[in-house]
């Protein structure tokens, strides 16, 4: 794919998402089984929601007696993403209904059917664009797919029915590097896009695999939520809270868009659980903590070791470290990391509660790798109480 945008100050390559694949290859399998000519590398033409029209090449093309398939190379472009390179199928079967007869919808349209089959996961979870039991194909793609073969069928005056199965024969070793099996996904990776175009590393999808997280919990009936920014939070709530059944929501850099939607989405509280390096940030009001939109962590320990007493020589210290845990080293040999911490916790409090407009509980816990627990603002025990009556119940 020949589109590009400019990010940082690189020129990347834009892709076409799993979507995309398989509604092409449905098409094309579709006009196949209706008698179309089979011309091995023939372009197969989409026109996306996003408004962009591709150009995809048709792999593997087989037909049979009432059904045809071929596939579709997933390119993801210059983002990296674990689903590039793989063959997304369309297997298209004839259903031979009755003209008039029972499987017929009031326009006398074709009946459509659309499913998953190898490799395309299953949802076992409430709270996911798909209902229970359903294959992971995503409500635009699925839009995208039964359009296009209802486009073909209008071309070939075609009005009995027809069975479409979307496979991704790499798909359940490629599920394997993505969120899908903490999702409630079993077997196989999901069908996805909006725009049925992968912009190279988009924060918009990942701060949307984040709400995808949030909404599983909600489904599940959870009304307290524990955040944390990413693998080191996770390990920390394992080795020092007691929260049995405890399923944190890890949400990298965008702790304001996390602390947003669990306002939007009606939680009764959050516990953001976070290392000192991320949380320092927040307290200043720096909601997305990926250090090219703030990075003041020095900076921000020397003001608050100041208002607790430090002398030029320790803020001088501070400002030189190149870690927080190196600050916090400091902190401890001039005796001040109690009450420097303490003035953290005080303006990390306000600026989340601020955030949620103070419309539902919320307590933070600060901890760093060499050091451990460091402390907590004042909502945070209350909130892990009501986190250890939703797991009891």
């Amino acid at each position: 794919m020949e589109q590009y945008i400019l990010k940082d100050n690189q020129r990347l390559r834009c892709g076409y998402t799993t979507g995309s694949c398989a509604a092409a290859a449905a098409q094309r399998a579709a006009a196949m089984v209706l008698g179309a000519e089979i011309f091995p590398g023939e372009k197969i033409i989409l026109d996306t929601p996003g408004g962009v029209r591709l150009e995809l090449t048709m792999e593997d093309p087989e037909r049979g007696d009432g059904w045809a398939s071929c596939a579709v190379k997933k390119d993801g472009g210059d983002d990296p993403d674990v689903t590039n390179g793989i063959l997304i199928y369309a297997r298209v079967s004839k259903l031979q209904t009755a003209k008039d007869g029972p499987d017929k919808n009031r326009e006398g349209t074709p009946q459509i059917t659309l499913d998953g089959g190898i490799g395309v996961g299953r949802v076992t979870k409430r709270g996911l664009a798909c209902s229970v039991g359903q294959a992971a194909i995503n409500p635009v793609p699925r839009r995208m797919i039964l359009e296009q073969v209802r486009a073909v069928c209008d071309e070939f005056d075609y009005t009995d029915g027809l069975h479409v199965e979307i496979s991704v024969p790499e798909g359940e070793k490629t599920a394997g590097r993505t969120f899908n099996a903490q999702l409630g996904i079993l077997g196989g990776i999901s069908i996805l896009g909006t725009s049925g175009i992968v912009e190279p590393m988009s924060e918009q999808a990942l701060i949307d695999t984040v709400k995808v997280k949030m909404n599983v919990r909600k489904a599940d009936g959870a009304e307290y939520l524990v955040i944390t920014p990413g693998n080191y939070g996770e390990t920390f709530l394992k080795s020092h809270l007691t929260l049995p059944g405890l399923d944190s929501v890890k949400c990298s850099n965008f702790i304001g868009d996390a602390l947003d939607y669990a306002e939007a989405s009606g939680f009764k509280g959050v516990l953001l659980v976070g290392h000192i390096g991320k949380l320092i940030k927040v307290s200043a009001g720096i909601m997305n903590t990926h250090s090219r939109y703030g990075d003041a962590r020095m900076e921000l320990i020397s003001a608050h070791a100041a208002k607790a007493g430090a002398s030029r020589e320790v803020v001088e210290q501070l400002l030189d470290c190149v870690t927080t845990e190196d600050a916090i080293t400091v902190l401890d040999q001039a005796g001040i990391r109690e009450e420097t911490l303490q003035s953290v916790l005080r303006k990390l409090d306000l600026r989340i509660r601020a955030r949620v407009h103070y419309s539902l509980k919320i307590g933070a816990i600060l901890f760093s790798n060499q050091y451990g627990y460091l402390g907590e603002t004042v909502e945070a025990a209350e909130v892990k109480e009501k986190l250890l009556e939703q797991a009891a119940r």
